[in-house]
C-alpha cells in the first residue's frame, strides 16, 4: 500500500544507506545539543542566582573572613569562585607577612580564576553553534542525494508517476526536516546562552576590583 509506505517509519526504514547516514548524523547532533542545552540552562541558572545572592551578601557585610564562609555555600556561582581566589592569596600574603605588590599579586590570582571561570562558561556552548551551522547543509545533501537517487529510478523504471515518484521525493525532504529540527533549536540555544554568559563576564569584570579593594584594605589595616 503506498500509504504505509509513505509514513515516516516506512519512508527511514526504505532510504538508502547515504541518507540513513545522513539522518543519524543529524539524531546524534540533536541529542547532544539537547544534552548540552539542558546541562548549560542548569549550570548558568544556578551560577547567576548564587552570584547575585553572595552580592547581596557582600554589600552588605563587613569583614573578609565572613564573605569567605559565606561564599563556600555557594560552590557553582562564579563571583563567589572569583573572591575566593582572592581571598586564597590574600591569606598566603598575610601568613607570611609579605606585603610588597601585594595588590597586584591578588589581582593577578583573581584575574587567573576569571579567564579560567569564563573558560568554563563558554565550554560546550560553540557545538551549538556548530550544529546551528552545519546541520541545515547536512541536510540537504542528504535530500540532494535522495532525490538523484529518485531520478535514477525513474529512469530505470521508466515511469514518471506519483506513486513511482512520490515516496522517493519524501524520503529526501525527510533529510532537509531533520536537518532544520536539529538546528533550529540548537541555534536558539546558542544565542540564549551567549546573552547569560555575558551578563555573568560583565559581572565579573565589574565586580573583580571590588573584591581586590576589600582585600587590599584588610591586609592593610592596622
Amino acid at each position: 500500500m503506498l500509504d504505509s509506505k509513505l509514513g515516516i517509519i516506512g519512508l527511514i526504514s526504505d532510504a538508502g544507506p547515504v541518507v540513513l547516514f545522513v539522518l543519524s548524523v543529524l539524531l546524534s547532533f540533536s541529542i547532544g545539543s539537547w544534552a548540552i542545552m539542558a546541562f548549560k540552562f542548569t549550570s548558568l541558572r544556578k551560577s547567576l542566582k548564587e552570584s547575585r545572592m553572595f552580592l547581596d551578601f557582600f554589600f552588605d557585610v563587613s569583614g573578609v573572613e565572613k564573605l569567605f564562609t559565606e561564599s563556600e555555600k555557594y560552590r557553582y556561582g562564579s563571583l563567589p569562585k572569583v573572591f575566593r581566589s582572592g581571598y586564597i592569596e590574600y591569606r598566603a600574603l598575610e601568613e607570611s607577612s609579605e606585603t610588597r605588590q601585594a595588590k597586584a599579586r591578588i589581582a593577578r590570582a583573581v584575574k587567573r580564576e576569571a579567564n579560567a571561570e569564563n573558560k568554563n562558561l563558554i565550554g560546550l556552548v560553540p557545538f551549538l553553534a556548530t550544529v546551528g551551522n552545519t546541520a541545515p547543509f547536512i541536510g540537504l545533501f542528504g535530500t540532494v542525494w535522495g532525490i538523484m537517487t529518485s531520478f535514477h529510478n525513474i529512469g530505470v523504471t521508466q515511469s514518471a508517476s506519483l506513486a513511482a515518484v512520490a515516496p522517493g521525493i519524501s524520503e529526501a525532504l525527510i533529510a532537509t526536516a531533520a536537518g532544520l529540527a536539529a538546528a533550529i533549536p540548537a541555534v536558539i540555544g546558542y544565542n540564549y546562552f551567549t546573552q547569560q554568559i555575558s551578563i555573568i563576564e560583565r559581572d565579573i569584570e565589574e565586580f573583580s576590583p571590588e573584591f581586590v579593594a576589600v582585600l587590599i584594605n584588610e591586609l592593610y589595616r592596622p
